[in-house]
């Protein structure tokens, strides 16, 4: 794997946990109701869930990308396609998932075990459309069949899971100070537009990214 298709992939990864979705507000709003400590639990059961994607969709379609090369174009243009399509949803959206978050604080509720809320970020993260299309149209692309593929694998899933649970983590922890600010409508559009503007970017740059030989 070159350092420019690494970096290509390090780049899609942030967009696509940085932008807001449903797996950040079930931790945002786990820690408002529960605690962040309680928080990281649902994150981890997001995290496993979309790694298993991953496990899956490079087992799947790396055999596929390996012996057809009209097979790993389309799947280049389906990945662009995406990230375009999510970039122009992105940019025209006037509101925003944080919007939905609880304003009183913390809730008055029943302790939940870490179990519970395990099992549902395995359920959230399993069924988000934007990280399952994502790791299948997106995801296989960057494995070269002619190397090996576990260290590849390695690689790349062990960036998505540090990226993803840290931001999962800091999100739990400074939800109290983030969500007024991300209320502000104002605010949200500029932020729509310039993650909007950056997944129609990245969609663009792998149209003219070429498979290392």
């Amino acid at each position: 794997m070159t350092l420019s298709t690494y970096l290509l992939y390090l780049g899609a990864v942030a967009l696509l946990v940085l932008s807001p979705g449903p797996t950040m507000l079930m931790c945002m709003t786990c820690s408002l109701q529960h605690g962040p400590r309680k928080a990281l639990a649902a994150a981890a059961g997001s995290v496993t869930a979309v790694l298993g994607t991953m496990l899956l969709s490079a087992l799947g379609l790396g055999a596929l990308l390996a012996a057809s090369e009209t097979a790993f174009w389309a799947l280049k243009a389906l990945g662009a396609a995406y990230l375009i399509w999510l970039g122009v949803k992105t940019f025209r959206s006037q509101g925003s998932v944080f919007e939905q978050l609880p304003k009183d604080g913390v809730a008055a509720q029943a302790t939940v075990s870490t179990r519970k809320l395990f099992a549902q970020g395995l359920v959230v993260g399993g069924s988000n459309p934007k990280a399952i299309l994502f790791f299948t149209a997106f995801f296989p692309q960057f494995l070269d069949p002619s190397a090996a593929w576990a260290p590849q694998f390695a690689v790349l899933a062990s960036t998505f899971v540090a990226f993803e649970f840290t931001v999962l983590t800091l999100c739990a922890a400074g939800v109290a100070r983030l969500a007024p600010v991300l209320r502000s409508g104002n605010r949200m559009r500029w932020f729509n537009r310039v993650s909007g503007g950056l997944f129609a970017l990245m969609g663009s740059l792998l149209l003219v990214t070429r498979r290392t030989a």
